[in-house]
């Protein structure tokens, strides 16, 4: 069958499939992959066969039709989803049934794609590994001994394993670019305020953001186009208007200026990572784009700022889940105190309990000067690092992740080296600017390895041109997973 968006799109408008071809399609793919990848917490079938039905019907009657009519696609389970449980693969949240679309649902439905379920995740998005989830581990699909990062990873392996050929996730530190390099696919996470974050249960209130992965940069776009623009619903949505990504598809890199930061190759980075990264380089270089060494100096703080600014947004966002106000309550509690103890000790994981304990503690009286309040002067930092890099070049090019997938199980009990899976990618977030990861090679032993490009805020025309470019002269991204019986 087809395997992106647009060759499905092509095959739909052209009849040559119908949308309950395509979604059933997707439903025998899943169930042919979930006993091993275990991507999705909850399929919708009896929903996507009626949609699809519907638009059918309105096909065979020549009726207008959405951009992206008849596509099956898949959300993360953090995203509301009006009538279908959102639990953010959290106990907490077992039976919250959202009374209304998030912004991003409402317009992929208006364009008539077809929600086929919803993807596991590392509990209300904390965690780069999706092994955090209330629910079940999800796995790489390259190998099933392996994570497919996080917290989006339920949505990347979706996409990775051809189960659906779009899927949307939250990146509120790595967690679209992260998995997507893990996983082999394109990930694209927006300017902060490019995409409504309306109908998103918050993490990180500054640095959320929605975004597709796809299996390739044209995919990405189409889906960007979809979902971007602002949003009266959303304080934080960007007045800006919506530039024509598909127009940078086909443009050059010729003349390009590529910066390339020399903190980003640092001692701990796996050599095929940077040997492949280093590659990639060397390919936009011969297509005629100008390669410029940068600095961004306050690299090295950025992890330790993002987890005081994360965490401290997360202790905010998540204390109306107390059993009274929001959330699962104790079924048998003794005092007010201890409805709120047990309630959230019975719906939170630990992950979740460590990150709102630490952002409690830097919120606190006499820490909030010397930890937060520092904490956002150095963001400032962090953020003027990369206005001053976009002075002389017009993208930068990093690797999205210091490794490839590691074991599932290896760092769960270290959380400080699951923390620095995110080295290359929580600057973004702190900054507010776009990236994406594309795939730029394979280990030795055949995992994905990921490209990371970053363009200055609403920057993503430079992005998707130099991803475009960069995989009509490669082929990485074409592979798929050919063990554990996935690749289909």
């Amino acid at each position: 069958m087809f395997e992106t968006a647009l060759q499905w799109l092509d095959a739909l408008r052209g009849k040559a499939v119908s949308a309950r071809e395509a979604v059933e399609a997707a439903y025998a793919r899943i169930g042919t992959c979930e006993p091993r990848v275990h991507a999705f917490l909850s399929l919708q079938n009896t929903q996507a066969l009626a949609d699809a039905d519907a638009i059918d019907a309105q096909r065979a009657a020549g009726m207008p039709l959405g951009r992206l009519a008849g596509l099956p696609v898949a959300i993360k389970d953090n995203l509301c989803d009006k009538g279908i449980e959102c639990r953010c693969a959290s106990r907490v949240l077992e039976g919250y049934i959202p009374p209304y679309h998030a912004t991003v649902v409402a317009k992929l439905r208006a364009a008539g794609a077809i929600i086929i379920g919803r993807t596991n995740l590392d509990e209300f998005a904390m965690g780069s590994s999706t092994e955090n989830s209330g629910y079940q581990v999800t796995c790489n699909p390259w190998d099933i001994e392996r994570i497919p990062g996080g917290s989006s990873g339920g949505s990347a392996a979706a996409v990775a394993s051809r189960e659906v050929p779009a899927a949307f996730g939250s990146d509120t530190g790595g967690s679209i670019r992260q998995p997507a390099a893990l996983c082999g696919v394109t990930g694209l996470k927006p300017t902060y305020g490019r995409v409504s974050r309306n109908g998103l249960v918050a993490y990180g209130s500054s640095l959320d953001q929605i975004g597709p992965l796809t299996l390739d940069v044209r995919d990405a776009a189409l889906m960007l186009s979809v979902i971007a623009g602002h949003d009266p619903g959303d304080s934080t949505s960007a007045e800006v208007p919506v530039a024509d990504y598909a127009a940078a598809l086909h443009a050059s890199v010729a003349g390009m200026k590529i910066g390339v930061p020399r903190e980003y190759f640092v001692s701990g980075i796996d050599p095929q990572v940077a040997q492949a990264v280093r590659a990639a380089l060397a390919s936009f270089e011969k297509a005629g784009a100008e390669i410029i060494e940068i600095s961004l100096p306050h690299t090295e703080y950025a992890i330790p700022t993002y987890y005081i600014v994360a965490t401290a947004e997360a202790s905010s966002n998540l204390a109306r889940y107390d059993g009274i106000h929001y959330g699962r309550r104790a079924p048998v509690a003794k005092d007010l105190w201890d409805v709120y103890t047990k309630s959230r000790r019975e719906g939170f994981g630990d992950e979740v309990i460590r990150r709102v304990l630490l952002g409690t503690y830097v919120l606190s009286s006499g820490y909030y000067d010397a930890y937060y309040l520092k904490a956002l002067k150095v963001r400032t930092l962090i953020t003027r690092d990369f206005d001053t890099a976009f002075e002389r070049v017009d993208v930068i090019a990093t690797p999205t992740s210091p490794t490839a997938a590691f074991k599932t199980g290896e760092k769960a009990d270290d959380p400080l080296q699951m923390y620095l899976s995110d080295i290359f990618t929580v600057s973004v977030n702190l900054a507010g600017i776009p990236g994406m990861s594309i795939p730029c090679g394979f280990t030795d032993t055949g995992l994905p390895i990921g490209l990371q490009l970053l363009a200055r805020p609403f920057g993503e025309p430079a992005l998707i041109r130099a991803g475009s470019a960069y995989q009509q002269a490669t082929d990485f991204h074409t592979r798929r997973p050919a063990q554990n019986g996935i690749a289909g």
